[in-house]
């Protein structure tokens, strides 16, 4: 993320800016700070897990949003974009354009060079805050390995689960889903060698 070279704004002048603007932005004492672009691979990996995510929560009453939907922290006030959350009961929104989630139930995370420090330091010291949260999931773009800090409702601790490998799954149980590894990382490819190779074909295909 880069900081823009902005006065400091209010919550009300960020969230009139970022509604009238495509370029997504986080914005967090009175700054705001552009969010960069993702990898084919990292897209692939969010369309996978809203995908999986969204079948198995079909006729529950939980939703999936991919990153588009801003998420707020009041208690730090930190306004952010997930790659995908879930929430589970009924949504809580900032306002009445619902375009601001405020109790999100699971918020996934796809690290890419650039971000994975902040998603695990700062930024996740911000979810923490969040009361509803009771998943926090990182997703490696690079190899088939998924980590999630789960939280128990009414305790203080958070508890790290790993599942690594094509073989291996992720329960989510607040929300009683499976990630399977397999899926979640369907189409992506690890090896650089093999990346291009890839792509190479891809170009090959008629049109």
């Amino acid at each position: 993320m880069t900081a823009q070279a902005l006065p400091k704004w209010t919550q009300q002048d960020y969230l009139a800016y970022e509604r009238r603007n495509e370029a997504k932005h986080e914005f967090v004492n009175g700054m705001l700070f552009a969010m960069a672009g993702a990898s084919r691979w990292h897209n692939l990996i969010v369309t996978n897990v809203s995908r999986e995510l969204s079948l198995q929560l079909k006729g529950k009453t939980c939703e999936v949003y991919p990153n588009d939907m801003r998420v707020h922290i009041p208690d730090t006030g930190l306004y952010t974009y997930s790659d995908a959350v879930v929430v589970c009961g009924v949504p809580r929104f900032e306002d009445a354009i619902r375009d601001t989630l405020l109790n999100p139930t699971v918020v996934i995370e796809v690290l890419s060079p650039s971000t994975e420090g902040y998603d695990r330091g700062a930024k996740f010291r911000h979810y923490r805050r969040i009361e509803s949260l009771r998943h926090y999931v990182l997703i490696t773009q690079d190899q088939p390995y998924i980590e999630c800090y789960s939280k128990q409702e009414g305790s203080p601790f958070w508890f790290l689960t790993e599942a690594d490998g094509l073989e291996a799954e992720m329960s989510l149980p607040a929300i009683d889903c499976v990630l399977q590894l397999a899926e979640t990382y369907d189409k992506v490819v690890f090896d650089e060698t093999e990346r291009q190779e890839f792509m190479d074909a891809a170009r090959r295909v008629p049109r």
